[in-house]
């Protein structure tokens, strides 16, 4: 017994006529470009949190409520 009912020999049919459509030269191109892509975006998403932390490090609470206060409108 395979995965979810199929076969092996079924696995191994449905690989064979994969590589026989595509070849490996792009199979490994396409897999390549999958990587690529992913390491991308889990290096995005990683630079998008370290500005967040690194703006505020080293402030005090004081300059932090000061700089909300300057952004605020005054009404007058």
């Amino acid at each position: 017994m395979g995965f979810g009912g199929i076969s092996v020999w079924q696995l191994a049919i449905v690989l064979l006529i994969v590589i026989l459509l595509f070849g490996t030269k792009r199979l490994k191109g396409i897999g390549s470009d999958v990587g690529e892509a992913i390491k991308g975006f889990r290096k995005s998403m990683n630079d998008d949190d370290k500005p967040a932390v690194e703006d505020k490090q080293g402030e005090t609470l004081d300059v932090q409520a000061e700089k909300k206060t300057e952004s605020t409108p005054h009404k007058d």
